[in-house]
């Protein structure tokens, strides 16, 4: 599950609620154990990312008491010791559900990069159908294999501006990018694809979420947009000639939008048509 970040936890705003009739209260964080058994099963967060942890502790935990989810706990990792701990693992190998909040990215992903932790969340996720990894915000971000560190956000996009570095490689296949529309990173994902072509780069508006299954099927939630970027069909461009401080051109990026309900192949890039949101509907 990657959630672009400003997720409704019960404090929704006035512009949420009072303008998208697709606003619905909790809808990202219920889908963190969508089964039933609330009170028997178990969400791990990991606040790692967050400069301040016990605030957004704090924050998740009165959140999902709202939500009648009784059993949520808090792993806290601040250095790669704690990410080797034996405890730590075996709370994952126990957990249905692990939620990176967000923070700084590159903070998140250099702490648990190559650990027994992150290795114990990759066994999980690979080995156990029913197990949901979720992040939000640069939670979401560190969830692929090649992940945005930091800029990117210039008017023209510029080759050394944007950087990137390995996150936990759970996607292989995209690129991530948060708070996509409020803080206008168009760009900056555009240019992650443009270096990257084989990856889609998947930008999530906030209080928006893509749930993917079986590493392919990607189900949009939420009330905001989700833009979804293509590199295979790019043309001219001049990135692989362009100097670092000189601007870069790019002819046939394809692009997506989706909203609430929408489907995605990741295998074979488009979209599944989903017959209800094809009917005509009254205002």
């Amino acid at each position: 599950m990657l959630i672009g970040g400003a997720e409704d936890r019960g404090d929704s705003k006035p512009e949420m609620d009072g303008k998208n009739k697709d606003f619905e209260q909790f809808e990202i964080l219920k889908g963190l154990l969508p089964d039933g058994n609330h009170r028997l099963k178990t969400i791990e967060i990991i606040s790692t990312a967050s400069s301040v942890p016990q605030e957004m502790n704090r924050t998740y935990k009165a959140a999902f008491r709202k939500i009648g989810f009784g059993n949520v706990g808090f792993i806290k990792i601040e250095s790669k010791m704690d990410a080797r701990s034996r405890d730590c693992c075996e709370r994952i190998e126990k957990a249905h559900a692990v939620l990176f909040t967000g923070g700084d990215q590159f903070t998140l992903s250099a702490m648990l990069g190559g650990t027994p932790v992150a290795e114990a969340i990759r066994n999980k996720y690979v080995h156990d159908k029913d197990f949901i990894v979720a992040g939000t915000s640069a939670g979401a971000m560190v969830i692929a294999k090649v992940m945005i560190a930091e800029g990117g956000v210039n008017e023209a996009l510029l080759k050394s501006d944007l950087h990137t570095s390995s996150g936990l490689g759970l996607l292989d296949s995209c690129i991530i990018d948060t708070h996509f529309i409020k803080r206008g990173r168009f760009g900056r994902l555009a240019q992650s694809i443009i270096m990257n072509p084989e990856a889609l780069g998947i930008g999530l508006g906030e209080d928006t979420a893509m749930i993917i299954k079986n590493g392919d099927v990607a189900e949009c939630c939420g009330s905001g947009t989700v833009v979804i970027i293509d590199g295979n069909t790019i043309g001219l461009t001049n990135i692989t000639a362009v100097d670092n401080k000189s601007p870069i051109f790019v002819e046939d990026l394809k692009v997506h939008l989706m909203c609430k309900s929408c489907r995605f192949s990741l295998s074979e890039r488009k979209m599944i048509p989903v017959k209800r949101l094809l009917k005509k509907t009254s205002n």
